[in-house]
């Protein structure tokens, strides 16, 4: 796709059919997709939507601030333009953004670099800042005259997410800046927080700041969140160590609890400290920081899963965290409403003449023709899985869409050839 660095607007040429494909690959066109499904009120739209994006039915796409663009035909040929509103972050707002940014050395090298690291939506969101939509934020308009969501504005959605696929800084400019604007002040900024000298808090005397009593001035802000999380020391001292001690898992462990220190202050930093993991989810967490052989050799033997269990288990965390993790472990009975709204949903998912027939366990869906499943959340997601030499293993992300989900798990030709 080319870069129209001047120009306020951006046109992105009709992308082909998706069929067969997930919308997305990447971490922001799937962010995009999930807050779409979250806040969808009609499936019946949603899946609408999804038919005409995988059939190539958008037209060149149209980005401008505030405001998506295309034409989309229907089966019959019949064209409706659609547009999808969403609205523009205030300067105030911009302003909070590029603080928190500035704040953040990995996330000013990333946007430099025209790089969108995906902590960024969550560092926005604590410094008041949604970047992704919410529910109302996407106001349909369309020629078809529908008062809410039509198919043809779900399938411009659906095809934004592969352009966010490919330039995450399409959401930035959806909400108001250009990426030249954004990267000009962001080294505006970032240059002035570094020059020695920069104004800043004026000294008081110390006389004075005696005398004044009670009007001293505040205190300081505390420090905010490190860059990066410390560096342990070197445990090589040439020291033999004493009996029981194994220097480099030693050092291992310390640099993983520094990463997860970060991660936590972070977390409370933001009001939000998150859940405490179990030993066995710790023991993955672990592992999934690509320790030396020899500490993978321990985890696997402590974690009672072995090597190829745990490879396994860290492939889910790394998808997923926890929640991946459960889905990979449990097996669980779905009754009552829960299996109501999964069967509605995979009634809804796909034409009668495409759905595929799925075999029932649980909360397992497996198709009877190929290697391919889905796994039901507790928390109402759909998680692909993939048949690999005898084992399941994870296939990518979760869904609300089983037929996202599936196509995510489902080999592609080459895959299918080589088994």
């Amino acid at each position: 796709m080319n870069r129209y660095e001047d120009a306020p607007e951006r046109t992105f040429a009709a992308l082909p059919p998706a069929r067969g494909k997930a919308f997305a690959q990447n971490w922001w066109g799937r962010a995009w997709l999930q807050a779409l499904e979250d806040s969808a009120l009609d499936l019946a739209q949603l899946k609408a939507g999804r038919r005409l994006a995988r059939a190539g039915a958008v037209g060149a796409v149209s980005v401008r601030p505030g405001r998506l663009t295309a034409v989309v035909q229907d089966r019959d040929g019949t064209a409706h333009r659609a547009d999808v509103l969403l609205s523009e972050l205030s300067p105030e707002q911009w302003d909070r953004f590029l603080d928190m940014a500035v704040e953040r050395a990995g996330h000013v090298a990333a946007l430099l670099d025209r790089e969108m690291p995906p902590h960024l939506v969550e560092d926005a969101a604590g410094a008041g800042v949604e970047l992704l939509p919410g529910i109302g934020d996407l106001e349909p308009e369309c020629g078809c005259e529908a008062w809410d969501h039509c198919g043809h504005t779900a399938a411009l959605c659906y095809e934004v997410a592969r352009l966010l696929d490919q330039d995450p800084f399409v959401l930035l400019l959806m909400r108001g800046r250009t990426e030249p604007a954004l990267l000009e002040d962001l080294q505006a900024r970032s240059g002035a927080s570094a020059v020695p000298g920069s104004a800043g808090p004026e000294g008081v005397d110390a006389a004075e700041a005696y005398a004044a009593g009670d009007i001293l001035p505040p205190l300081p802000a505390p420090p905010g969140l490190p860059a990066e999380p410390g560096t342990p020391p070197s445990l090589d001292t040439g020291t033999p160590p004493a009996p029981g001690i194994d220097p480099p898992a030693l050092e291992y462990l310390a640099a993983r609890t520094a990463v997860h220190a970060h991660r936590l202050l972070a977390q409370a930093l933001a009001g939000d400290l998150g859940p405490e993991f179990t030993p066995g989810q710790d023991a993955v967490r672990l592992a999934a920081g690509d320790p030396p052989p020899e500490v993978a050799d321990r985890l696997a033997d402590g974690s009672g899963r072995g090597r190829e269990g745990l490879a396994t288990a860290v492939r889910a965390w790394r998808l997923g965290g926890p929640d991946a993790l459960s889905v990979l472990d449990e097996e669980w009975q779905v009754e009552g409403e829960v299996l109501a709204r999964a069967r509605a949903a995979l009634e809804a998912a796909w034409d009668a003449d495409e759905r595929p027939r799925l075999r029932v366990r649980g909360n397992r869906w497996t198709t009877a023709g190929s290697a391919a499943q889905l796994r039901l959340g507790r928390d109402g997601r759909w998680w692909p899985y993939r048949e690999e030499r005898g084992r399941w293993q994870p296939a990518g992300a979760p869904s609300q869409d089983p037929a996202t989900a599936l196509a995510t798990a489902e080999p592609t030709a080459g895959e299918a050839d080589a088994r």
